[in-house]
């Protein structure tokens, strides 16, 4: 029999290698660059109010269930990376996909390294239960499937939020848009009853401690500058797909569930 915190390891590391493909890059950092267990606040334990705020909320989201905005949460559970350049095409004002866009996909990818990899580091340090496993209540997602992996910090709250840091850098113009649906993403995963809120935020804020280094290497600036140059020529081009369905997504991302 497989421990757990082994099973949570695979499962980390198979979430990553699935939302990048086959053959992952290496990340921006040096291994030993950033320390995300010395930035991160610790898991919630019983008894504190980060804990009973967690219960609170898990409870009165299960009432969504349903709704259009659980609808969203369940479309934002695909992690791959065409479904989350999908989810923040309307934002972007332009429509995201691998082929149209490869340098952009390939600098998230190798940022994702990084990011994804610090939250796995914090996941199997916490050890931190799913909500479905402490209260009664369906979910989104596959319980059988989450429950190998642990809550705190959530990997697909760092993976929007990564998506969002970046995309804001590449498209200020739209950088409104585009953070918020970064946010509404995160907030999908408590809404799915996947997460606690607690852990969505933690995995917003790995996301965005990781990225902060990140971003003082040359070789990220370089392929920042590759992708910004992509995702302007795609905008000129009158070809361009629009995203569609943007009205409905904007009212939804506006929608806050807490």
């Amino acid at each position: 029999m497989i421990a757990r915190p082994l099973v949570a390891l695979a499962l980390g590391a198979m979430i990553l290698s699935t939302s990048l493909g086959a053959q992952k890059p290496h990340g921006y950092l040096d291994d030993g660059a950033f320390d995300v267990m010395a930035v991160l606040p610790p898991a919630p334990v019983k008894g504190d109010a980060r804990y009973k705020a967690d219960r609170t909320i898990f409870r009165q989201t299960r009432a969504m269930i349903g709704t259009p905005r659980y609808q969203l949460a369940t479309a934002d559970a695909d992690y791959r990376q065409p479904a989350l350049m999908h989810d923040f095409s309307c934002s972007a004002g332009v429509a995201l996909t691998p082929e149209d866009a490869p340098r952009t996909k390939a600098l998230v990818d190798r940022a994702l390294v990084d990011t994804e990899g610090q939250t796995v580091i914090a996941k199997n340090s916490f050890k931190r239960l799913r909500p479905f496993l402490i209260d009664k209540g369906p979910i989104c997602d596959s319980k059988t499937e989450l429950a190998k992996s642990y809550d705190y910090p959530s990997g697909h709250a760092t993976l929007g939020w990564t998506w969002a840091l970046i995309l804001t850098e590449l498209l200020p113009d739209r950088a409104t848009q585009i953070l918020a649906r970064g946010r509404a993403y995160g907030d999908s995963r408590f809404v799915c009853g996947a997460h606690n809120e607690s852990a969505v935020e933690g995995g917003k804020l790995s996301a965005g401690a990781t990225m902060a280094v990140v971003r003082t290497t040359a070789a990220y600036q370089a392929d920042l500058a590759a992708a910004r140059s992509e995702l302007q020529a795609l905008q000129r081009d009158p070809a361009t797909p629009k995203p569609t369905g943007c009205d409905a997504e904007a009212r939804l991302v506006a929608q806050r569930v807490q």
